[in-house]
């Protein structure tokens, strides 16, 4: 299986992570674009898409000269404090890549098994939820939120 530069950079971020003492790092948005040979903008895509609160990172940035991105691994108790405003979910929606992002994060950290996120997965999908935007995703939301309060009830 042949690596996008999108998922190099992904690895080398959760490598960093990886590595760092307390689920932290401060990223240099340019000159990492730099040492992977492309432009700040593809950095920029891989934190918004790959190191969001729905796969369980927190991310901040700094703009300008000197500026950074701060990229923070959620452990499961920051999780459970994260839950009440996951609850914002419910007044957009989710769409389906968010929740099965979501549902990803969740079985990475070992707080669902592989079976559970397939079932989740399955539940929140677009063909399952057989009812028009934005409705769809709103009812989404609400499952998932469901299912999310439930697994830190048991957890």
């Amino acid at each position: 299986m042949k690596l996008n530069l999108v998922d190099i950079i992904e690895h080398h971020i959760k490598r960093a992570l990886e590595a760092s003492q307390d689920n932290k790092i401060l990223l240099r948005r340019n000159e990492l674009a730099q040492s992977f040979g492309c432009a700040p903008s593809q950095i920029n895509y891989v934190i918004q898409t790959r190191f969001n609160v729905e796969r369980g990172y927190i991310t901040e940035s700094q703009r300008g000269g000197g500026g950074y991105i701060r990229v923070i691994r959620l452990d499961t108790d920051k999780f459970k404090q994260l839950l009440p405003s996951l609850a914002g979910f419910q007044r957009g929606g989710v769409s389906q890549r968010q929740a099965l992002d979501l549902v990803h994060w969740l079985q990475e950290r070992k707080l669902i098994s592989s079976r559970e996120a397939q079932i989740m997965a399955s539940v929140l999908d677009r063909t399952v939820l057989d009812v028009e935007l934005p409705l769809r995703d709103r009812l989404r939301s609400r499952l998932l939120l469901a299912m999310l309060e439930a697994i830190i009830r048991e957890g």
